[in-house]
């Protein structure tokens, strides 16, 4: 007997005829490894009940885009996940697999394929009183794929005459069948009998609440089973990261557990996510639902702009990271770290910035010297203020290694628990002495009374209001000369560590401003980005007019 499609699939990969990731190339040797060995542990392959899945496919009809009501027709690589899931049995002939984990990029299909896995759990896997649910955090999330799944039903005269279509509901009365989403917020979790619940993007749950009350309904299910579908995310502490890192040990044999399932489709540690040809490694459909040229557009934004590029790592190449809407990357940055003589600059014109935190917390005080010769670049000088008491306690709290930073110079402490502006102040004044101070900009939230101070020395001082209307054009033309590495910035480790914590938010319009975290706020601080970014803007408002506003327009707000 001559290998299955599915398995053909599988061998290939392992022959490297498909390019494909370390994840998936384990998943695949598991499948050959265990069709020799498995006998050994009580499971055996039933190739008839695997293809009585995947035969149901005939039944189900895209609803969407280019293939609206063609029948779904699945790709190799989904025929080995469903192959897999369906076909493998214990001993007392259920089904082994009672957990399914497959994390693929966007676009690939993989609502398509649940939503035909929904179908068949409940009214075609011979599960009497069957309750399957497409669940999520929110009722209006988890009713895409059930409503996918309706549209199927109603597409197809044979599944009609079978599965009741009453509003968010799919019965088959009398088999006493029913399939139904489920929201965290909908409040009708309790009292489940699940024979088999769909979590689609399960990165974006919280915690695992939603899941434990489906598991925990699943205790009187013959072969339940878990489904669970997800592109990777930005919060490494939801429950869906450890669920991942717990399928790769069970794929690399660090840990055993023979009812687990699990498809990681990523890029390989050391792979670049600008090498084009190592895409389909996270796109196992690309060219099929996912379009190449739709991948080369995105791309192109991210490269230029560096604060879209965690967006495609993670959504296009199914890569976890930080943060949604990280700003600039270290790499990017580093870019930017030549070397800033803060004695040669004396004389020279200059932009500073001022963002000052709460009294207890850090403060920034930044001077910007824009170019003067062609190859010249902007060059920063940076002073951090923060206060002297308990800092072994804040050190603990917010891990972050302040005392060295102390040591060497790169962050004044001041007397007492709260920061001192009189020392701020005073650098201030001592910059302006050495340096053509031309202004002082400023974000107006805790700063009055030292401006007032420093205006009845006479230095001119500008607020910066950090709403999208002042802050977008700042921040997309500071990320500009970012990511053309036209910034000196010394090195300096305290800036770098604020670029790594600083993330932007965007409104319907695309402008953005810049944030710490959400989460985690603790021991993040961006107020030298901030600053930054204001004495930047100021300086190319005065000294590249022309260059901003009439060869790339003015920004639209």
């Amino acid at each position: 007997m001559g290998l299955h499609p599915a398995e053909q699939y599988a061998r290939d990969v392992l022959d490297e005829k498909i390019i494909a990731c370390k994840w998936v190339k384990l998943a695949c040797q598991r499948y050959f490894d265990d069709l020799e060995h498995g006998v050994e542990r009580g499971l055996w392959f039933d190739r008839e009940a695997a293809q009585h899945r995947l035969d149901f496919y005939r039944f189900c009809k895209h609803s969407k885009g280019e293939w609206a009501g063609q029948v779904l027709s699945p790709e190799p690589w989904q025929q080995f996940i469903d192959w897999n899931i369906f076909g493998w049995k214990q001993d007392d002939g259920t089904r082994r697999f009672r957990t399914a984990y497959t994390a693929v990029a966007r676009k690939n299909g993989k609502s398509t394929q649940l939503a035909s896995t929904g179908l068949y759990l409940a009214f075609f896997d011979d599960e009497p009183g069957a309750e399957v649910y497409t669940a999520a955090t929110k009722m209006d999330q988890a009713t895409i794929i059930h409503s996918e799944s309706t549209r199927m039903v109603k597409s197809s005269s044979s599944l009609r005459g079978i599965v009741n279509v009453f509003k968010n509901t799919l019965t088959c009365e009398s088999k006493a069948q029913k399939y139904v989403p489920l929201g965290q917020d909908s409040n009708t979790s309790d009292g489940l009998n699940v024979h088999a619940a769909l979590l689609d993007e399960y990165h974006a749950h919280p915690d695992s609440g939603m899941y434990d009350v489906l598991r925990t309904g699943m205790g009187s299910r013959r072969q339940p089973l878990m489904y669970l579908i997800t592109t990777a995310g930005f919060e490494k502490d939801y429950p869906c990261f450890e669920m991942e890192q717990r399928i790769k040990r069970i794929l690399d044999g660090s840990e055993i557990d023979d009812t687990v399932f699990g498809m990681v489709y990523s890029l390989d540690t050391g792979d670049s996510w600008e090498d084009s040809s190592l895409w389909i490694k996270a796109n196992p459909n690309l060219g099929v639902s996912k379009k190449l040229q739709t991948m080369e557009d995105d791309f192109k934004e991210a490269f230029s702009m560096p604060s879209k590029q965690n967006n495609f790592k993670t959504k296009h190449l199914n890569e976890w990271t930080e943060a949604q809407t990280r700003w600039i990357t270290q790499d990017v940055w580093s870019k930017n770290n030549g070397p800033v003589d803060a004695d040669g600059l004396a004389g020279r014109r200059c932009w500073g910035g001022l963002d000052l935190s709460t009294t207890t917390d850090l403060s920034a005080w930044c001077l910007c010297f824009p170019p003067e010769t062609k190859d010249d670049k902007y060059q920063f000088l940076y002073r951090f203020f923060l206060p002297q008491d308990n800092m072994r306690e804040r050190e603990l709290r917010e891990k972050v290694n302040y005392s060295t930073w102390i040591r060497n110079g790169l962050i004044t402490a001041t007397p007492g628990n709260v920061i001192d502006y009189s020392f701020i102040k005073h650098q201030i004044q001592e910059d302006a002495k050495k340096y053509d101070l031309i202004e002082l900009d400023f974000d107006p939230y805790n700063s009055s009374s030292l401006v007032t101070d420093l205006m009845a020395d006479g230095i001119e001082c500008v607020e910066f209001r950090q709403g999208f209307l002042s802050m977008s054009p700042a921040c997309k033309e500071f990320e500009r000369k970012v990511l053309g590495g036209q910034l000196a910035t010394g090195g300096n480790p305290v800036m770098s560590w604020m670029v790594a914590c600083t993330e932007t938010v965007s409104d319907p319009a695309a402008n953005i401003k810049l944030v710490k975290p959400e989460r985690g706020k603790t021991g993040r601080h961006i107020d030298g980005v901030v600053a930054s970014v204001m004495a930047f803007w100021r300086s190319v408002q005065a000294t590249e007019t022309k260059s901003v506003y009439e060869t790339r327009g003015v920004f639209t707000l």
